[in-house]
């Protein structure tokens, strides 16, 4: 049957939407599957063919081909829909259980088919289809600065109109606190995710992301988007204040400056387009202490001990500028902290003079005690940096040499009187881990055996109420352990607490 007002139809679909003609082709066949099911009383398959040249169309009714059903009297269950093998080999010896065959039949004119039906069939379709393609369009520009209209507002969340047809989604958590946004407002976005999904949203904007504050420095800032300036990081609290650290790959040029621009004109860009959001630039150092310092601006730090195995940092600050240093609701500090990659504690100058007074003082009477020393050799070990027997006894000889008073003979002595009280320690810690046994309770817990008892004993961990003390982690460092076996024994041992 020629139809030419179905090659009519794929010309003005495809175009008006810019889709392939076969999408729409086999939206039309779809229609016509439809209206040819429809119009038959008992519920058939049926399958049309277009010819994608003339515009010809052909149906075919389909029957599955399946076994004798034991439960019909060896017919067929649904018989609208299926064939017995046998029957089915009268006309292709060769068709197997699970084929499909098929019948040529009347088809249906295309011209009286329900418009409604073969028009959201279509539309579904042609729907589908420009999904697909706005998926493919944007997967690759994940990361990238888009700007949209707002086109609508619901529950506090944004829909943006991108053009083309195209709509990008902000969710209420990915907004800026108490930004006013109105309908046909235009603004910038990051774009964060690329979901292909039957309906809803596809794709995923924030206004919050830092990434979003160093596109638009990316895009504000000439000599970033070149390359001669490098972004390391940034952190926001958004629309309050944001950090970011940039450095500069030419020695001639100042990031700093020329991320701030003419009378603060480029920063100010950002921050208007981030509702207000102030901006502190920072100038990263290949110095973790220093970019520390750097990044806790407009504070002054006094004086900063890095903690190298818990990755944290104490700053010392006058008390004059230990709330400025701290910030509002500690943001000062979060912003910086997050920038860094350490953890920051911000205490006061005098607080901690006197807890590294203290310090000294705890450090000097164990050196007193352990090397029997005077002392004024045991403070000026302590003021240098010995914090532990173990260091004086395998730091090198030229270390200590440099230390002014120190000679070679006074820094043998020192080496060979640390070794004797660490081989001291070791052997009391040897006599007092073989005497260690463990009660008698933890003996007999259920799950116990006698060697981790034992094991456990030589660590202090003795009764049942010391393992209820200990965490799973706790017990990982002994042999033959694990975090299933670890909890059992925890929590076995802290039965007695709950009875």
């Amino acid at each position: 049957m020629a139809n030419k007002e179905i090659l009519l139809v794929v010309e003005v679909f495809s175009n008006e939407r810019e889709i392939e003609k076969e999408i729409v082709f086999q939206a039309i066949e779809s229609a016509l599957e439809a209206a040819t099911i429809k119009r038959h009383a008992n519920q058939i398959k049926a399958r049309v063919a277009i010819d994608r040249k003339t515009g010809d169309y052909v149906t075919y009714r389909q029957w599955e081909v399946v076994d004798a059903n034991p439960t019909c009297d060896g017919d067929v269950e649904f018989p609208t829909t299926q064939v017995l093998l046998e029957v089915a080999r009268l006309d292709n010896p060769d068709v197997q259980i699970g084929d499909v065959v098929e019948e040529e039949i009347e088809s249906v004119d295309f011209g009286r088919i329900a418009a409604q039906t073969a028009k959201q069939v279509i539309i579904h379709k042609v729907r589908e289809a420009e999904r697909r393609k706005i998926v493919e369009a944007y997967k690759s520009r994940i990361g990238e600065l888009i700007t949209g209209i707002v086109k609508r507002i619901e529950k506090g969340s944004v829909y943006l109109d991108l053009g083309g047809h195209v709509e990008a989604y902000i969710a209420r958590e990915d907004m800026i606190p108490r930004e006013a946004i109105r309908i046909g407002d235009r603004i910038r976005g990051y774009l964060k995710d690329v979901r292909s999904e039957p309906r809803g949203p596809q794709l995923f904007v924030s206004r919050t992301a830092p990434e979003l504050l160093i596109a638009l420095f990316r895009l504000e800032v000439p000599e970033v988007g070149e390359g001669l300036i490098s972004v390391i990081g940034a952190a926001r609290d958004p629309g309050s204040r944001a950090k970011l650290a940039v450095k500069s790959n030419d020695p001639r040029l100042d990031p700093v400056g020329a991320c701030v621009g003419m009378r603060g004109s480029r920063v100010q860009s950002v921050t208007n387009e981030l509702a207000g959001e102030r901006v502190d630039i920072i100038l990263w150092n290949p110095s973790e202490a220093q970019f520390v310092i750097n990044a806790m601006s407009p504070a002054e730090i006094q004086s900063i001990v890095v903690d190298e195995d818990k990755h944290s940092m104490d700053l010392a600050v006058n008390s004059d500028n230990l709330s400025q240093a701290i910030g509002r609701g500690g943001q000062n500090v979060r912003l910086a902290s997050q920038l860094t990659g350490w953890e920051l504690n911000v205490i006061d100058a005098s607080k901690a003079e006197q807890h590294a007074e203290a310090e000294v003082d705890k450090v000097k009477q164990l050196f007193i005690d352990q090397l029997d020393v005077d002392e004024d050799i045991a403070l000026i070990l302590a003021e240098e940096g010995f914090n532990t027997v173990e260091e004086i006894a395998y730091v090198p000889v030229t270390e200590m040499l440099e230390i002014e008073g120190f000679d070679v003979d006074l820094v043998n002595e020192l080496r060979s009187r640390a070794k004797d009280a660490l081989l001291i320690s070791a052997i009391a810690l040897e006599e007092k881990i073989e005497s260690a046994k463990p009660a008698e309770d933890l003996l007999e817990m259920e799950g116990m055996d006698t060697d981790l008892a034992y094991d456990l004993a030589s660590q202090g961990i003795i009764t049942m109420d010391d393992l209820a003390e200990q965490s799973v982690d706790d017990l990982l460092n002994f042999s033959g352990m694990n975090e299933e076996r670890a909890a059992k024994l925890i929590m076995k041992a802290r039965e007695p607490w709950f009875a």
